[in-house]
């Protein structure tokens, strides 16, 4: 997943804190751009018109039969339905229970924007690890489980910002503290990568909104000859399922919510991505505190100021002598980020830090060292995710107010401020329009039915508050929390009192009375040599 954004920011917003552009506020631009709704209309009827043929998927992709690849043609630009079109990659595994128990087809998107969701079908077939499979095995059998590659990704027409052997560039340095002239050097560079988005992209970067993106999710399910949708998203993947609930609230028949980007619009996106900022701080410590009552294993030291001394002075080794020539400050602390993420992370990425502080530099390299051979997928992601959001809203074009905002910040949430601020710094000389952002509302009477949303309470890169927000803004809703615990994409864990609510929703449409709240999974536990693996994997709880 990119940077999956958001939360709070109306709050904090409200305090002085951060700084969100004018041109982020303004109407609602659905019920106003009749042109694309019509065209949405005509495109829909095309595709459920047209003959859509599944066969082999493309080698690349390694899928392999039963499951099966189509593909879904879709207007470049809605308002325009008969002119461009670009083709999506769709895969699909059959349901594999009785037909009479087949409920139709689940649709998966992982976030980003710009993550291919292809993969999903995978996750219902039988060779896959137990755990996995578990999981998935009721959806399943009651689905045909629907991946694709959104516009711009991968095989639907794929989007480039520079050329992938241009896009890696190691060892990097330290980027939570930038003097001027890197701050300088990052401002050059954020201009060239979107002139060179335009450049490499052409007519699509203008038609890449998550509007765009939601009704290309409703032709899909038109292809499929499915009268509602059911759908499953996690990160980006659930502000794209609000927006589609927003413009087609009766085309949808199950919806479940994973790791809640804020539908707030003044937050979409650049003070989504400020309050994003604070909440990866305490994420960071929530993992120095666990290293340190993990010290025997570790050697990382025994408070969390101790940790933090460990990896800053592992920052400064590596600043000297990068690890095999290509891992430094940089590369060190994007492990730090994953592990900010993912709990499962928490693991692997202490024992590479205490194997290199002791002299063992080999997991670090392995695991943080840039892979050649991913970089046209990477930079076609980072493409998509620039192209989404800086097209979903304006951004402030004066680099003043970033400076101001992403320092006053950094003072206090040093660890994620800056780096975040260049990913997106490409979106302050965007090279296109950029539409307003939709103010995400579905009242009661609307034809939404109930939907579920699923978020941990301590999640950095979608914080719990964007969970509440959403809960708020669509009638009917019901919210499960994970309690006390920040992993992002919770369908992942094996913790029954979540699990088990997702498959019954997903098969009878229940979301229970009540909203629940639900005790959070163990804390990963290291074992195996040096601590080097987590005991809790493949376990239920």
């Amino acid at each position: 997943m990119r940077r999956a954004v958001i939360l709070g920011v109306s709050a904090v917003l409200a305090a002085g804190a951060l700084t969100a552009p004018a041109a982020a506020y303004g109407p609602d631009p659905v019920s106003d751009d009749y042109q694309a709704a019509a065209g949405a209309v005509v495109a829909a009827q095309q595709a459920a018109a047209a003959d859509l043929k599944f066969g082999a998927c493309p080698a690349g992709t390694r899928l392999k039969a039963p499951i099966q690849c189509g593909r879904v043609q879709v207007p470049v630009d809605y308002s325009q339905p008969q002119g461009k079109k670009i083709s999506l990659l769709v895969s699909r595994l059959k349901a594999s229970g009785p037909a009479s128990a087949r409920q139709g087809a689940l649709l998966f998107n992982p976030g980003g924007p710009g993550g291919s969701g292809l993969w999903f079908p995978r996750l219902g077939q039988a060779d896959i690890p137990a755990p996995t499979r578990q999981i998935w095995a009721a959806s399943a059998r009651a689905y045909d489980m629907v991946g694709f590659d959104p516009r711009g990704v991968g095989y639907s027409a794929p989007i480039s910002c520079v050329k992938p052997s241009d896009y890696q560039h190691a060892p990097t340095p330290d980027p939570r503290h930038p003097t001027a002239k890197v701050k300088t050097r990052e401002r050059a560079r954020a201009q060239a990568r979107a002139a060179g988005c335009l450049k490499r992209s052409g007519a699509l970067l203008g038609h890449m909104t998550t509007e765009d993106l939601a009704r290309d999710l409703d032709v899909i399910r038109a292809a499929l000859h499915e009268q509602k949708l059911n759908y499953f998203g996690v990160s980006y993947g659930t502000y794209l399922g609000a927006v589609y609930a927003h413009m087609f609230p009766s085309h949808v028949r199950r919806m479940v919510f994973d790791s809640v980007v804020n539908p707030d619009p003044r937050g979409i996106w650049y003070g989504a991505n400020l309050e994003q900022d604070i909440a990866f701080e305490k994420r960071w410590a929530d993992w120095r505190a666990w290293a340190a009552r993990h010290d025997k294993v570790y050697r990382l030291g025994s408070t969390p100021a101790k940790v933090m001394a460990s990896f800053d002075k592992a920052m400064r080794k590596l600043a000297k002598h990068p690890a095999g020539g290509k891992v430094g400050p940089g590369e060190l602390h994007a492990q730090a980020v994953q592990a900010s993420y993912y709990d499962p992370q928490w693991v692997p990425f202490a024992y590479q830090l205490s194997r290199y502080l002791h002299g063992d530099a080999k997991p670090l390299t392995a695991a943080a060292t840039p892979d050649p051979g991913s970089a046209k997928n990477d930079e076609n992601s980072e493409a998509v995710y620039l192209a989404v959001q800086c097209g979903d809203a304006s951004w402030p074009r004066d680099w003043q107010i970033w400076e101001r905002d992403n320092s006053r910040l950094a003072k206090k949430y040093p660890f994620e401020t800056w780096s975040n601020a260049w990913l997106n710094l490409p979106c302050a000389s965007w090279p296109v329009h950029s539409s307003h952002p939709v103010d995400v509302r579905v009242p009661h009477g609307a034809g939404l039915p109930p939907v579920l949303i699923v978020q941990s309470e301590r999640d950095a890169a979608t914080p719990y508050s964007g969970a509440l927000e959403l809960h708020r803004r669509l009638a009917g809703s019901r919210l499960i929390t994970e309690v006390g615990r920040g992993s992002h994409g919770l369908i992942s864990f094996r913790n029954r009192c979540l699990n088990d609510r997702v498959d019954r929703y997903l098969l009878t449409g229940h979301t229970g009375p009540h909203d629940v709240r639900c005790a959070g999974h163990p804390l990963p536990a290291p074992t195996g040599a040096q601590g080097a693996r987590d005991a809790n994997a493949g376990r239920w709880y």
